[in-house]
C-alpha cells in the first residue's frame, strides 16, 4: 500500500528539480548573448569613431595648369626675349610640372646678357593617413625656401614676404659666381616660392652679363620675378575654374574644304538629276 506512494513523491520531486536547472541554463546563456552583443557594438562605436577622426578635407585643386602656359607672351618677351619653352620630365603632370626658358642677347664685342626663367608647380591630394592637402602643402612650401637658402655657392642672401601672391610667398636672393672660359662671371638669382591651398608654385629667374658686359641690377631681376610669380599663381587659381588645365584640350576647328574636295561634290551633285531622269 505504501510502496506505490513513495515511489510517486520520489518522481515528483525529481520532476521539479529539472526545470529550475533548465531555468538557471536559460539565464546564464542569456546573460553571456548579451555580453557579447555589449562588446560587438563598442567595437563598431570605436571603429566608426576612428574613421571619422581620420576624415580630412578635400584638396582645392585636382590638375594643374601647363607649365610652359604659366606666362604670358608679353612677360616671356620682357623677361626671356626670343626664347623657346622646355618642358620638364614628369610621370605625372597633373601632380607635378616644370617648364624653363634660356635667353642669349649677343652683342658681339659689347658683350652680351644672358637670362633663364623656371617655373614648378607641385600639387598635393589630402590623404587620410598624410594629411590634408594644404598641411602637405605647406611643409613643402617651407622646405623649397629651406633648399633655396642653403644653395650650394650662395653669397650675400636674403629674404623677403611677396604680397598678393597666393596664401603665402617668400622671396630668396643671392649673388653666385662661375667660370665662363676665362671670365668669372657674376648670377643673380631670384627666386619666389608661393603657395595657394594645396599647390606650391617656385618661380627660379637669374641674369648675368657674359664677355665683359655687367651684370644686371638685383632690384630689375626682383621686380620681373614677382611680376612672373604673381602671373603663375593666377594661372593655377584659373585652372579651378576649368582654365588650362593640365590635359585639357580646346576643341580644334573644323578642317576647310580643299579645292579638289569642292569640285568633286559639285561633279556628284550635277549627275543626280541625270540619273534620276534615267529611273523615270
Amino acid at each position: 500500500m505504501h510502496r506505490p506512494t513513495k515511489r510517486l513523491t520520489r518522481t515528483l520531486v525529481c520532476a521539479a528539480a529539472v526545470p529550475a536547472v533548465l531555468v538557471v541554463a536559460g539565464c546564464s546563456s542569456g546573460s553571456g548573448s548579451d555580453s557579447a552583443k555589449d562588446d560587438s557594438q563598442a567595437k563598431a562605436s570605436a571603429s566608426t569613431s576612428g574613421a571619422k577622426a581620420k576624415k580630412v578635407a578635400p584638396a582645392t585643386y585636382k590638375e594643374l595648369p601647363q607649365a610652359c602656359s604659366a606666362f604670358s607672351k608679353n612677360t616671356l618677351g620682357d623677361l626671356v626675349p626670343k626664347a623657346e619653352s622646355k618642358a620638364g620630365a614628369s610621370d605625372d603632370e597633373s601632380t607635378r610640372a616644370n617648364c624653363s626658358w634660356s635667353s642669349l642677347d649677343n652683342n658681339g664685342v659689347d658683350g652680351s646678357q644672358f637670362r633663364w626663367l623656371n617655373v614648378s608647380l607641385v600639387r598635393f591630394d589630402s590623404d587620410v593617413n598624410r594629411g590634408s592637402g594644404d598641411k602637405l602643402a605647406e611643409t613643402y612650401y617651407a622646405k623649397q625656401i629651406k633648399d633655396a637658402k642653403a644653395t650650394k655657392g650662395a653669397k650675400d642672401v636674403k629674404t623677403a614676404s611677396v604680397s598678393k601672391t597666393g596664401d603665402a610667398a617668400t622671396q630668396i636672393s643671392y649673388d653666385r659666381k662661375y667660370k665662363d672660359k676665362k671670365d668669372t662671371v657674376t648670377s643673380k638669382q631670384q627666386t619666389i616660392v608661393s603657395r595657394v591651398d594645396n599647390v606650391v608654385v617656385t618661380v627660379d629667374y637669374n641674369g648675368s652679363g657674359l664677355a665683359g658686359d655687367a651684370a644686371p641690377t638685383a632690384s630689375s631681376l626682383s621686380k620681373d620675378a614677382q611680376k612672373a610669380a604673381k602671373e603663375a599663381v593666377a594661372k593655377v587659381i584659373e585652372s579651378a575654374k576649368g582654365g588650362d588645365a593640365a590635359g585639357s584640350a580646346k576643341p580644334s576647328a573644323p578642317a576647310k574644304e580643299s579645292k579638289d574636295s569642292k569640285d568633286s561634290k559639285k561633279s556628284e551633285e550635277s549627275k543626280k538629276p541625270e540619273e534620276s531622269k534615267k529611273g523615270a
